[in-house]
């Protein structure tokens, strides 16, 4: 089963390239379980509207649980394990 995440982002985003290393980490120990789609806000005022103030943020595909900037791995990990075990 993969666990589709998006990634809510823009750019000139220093804190969207952190968190953008800890997702690339999370693909290479899990690479079979979670794929990321990675979406820049400005492309939507809706987005930008939600998101513009939390980027960077992580949100299940269907946006019902999400996970705002500051975390770090381990907290990503427990956020997406979370995922797995409700999808």
């Amino acid at each position: 089963m993969t666990i589709e995440l998006n990634f809510y982002t823009t750019d000139g985003c220093h804190l969207c390239d952190d968190a953008q290393k800890l997702l690339k980490q999370l693909l290479v120990d899990y690479p079979q379980c979670y794929q990321i789609e990675i979406i820049d806000i400005v492309e939507s005022a809706s987005l930008v509207e939600q998101y513009g103030t939390r980027i960077p943020v992580v949100a299940d595909a269907n946006r019902a649980h999400d996970l705002g900037w500051q975390f770090d791995y381990p907290t990503l990990i427990s956020f997406a394990e979370g995922l797995v075990k409700s999808g």
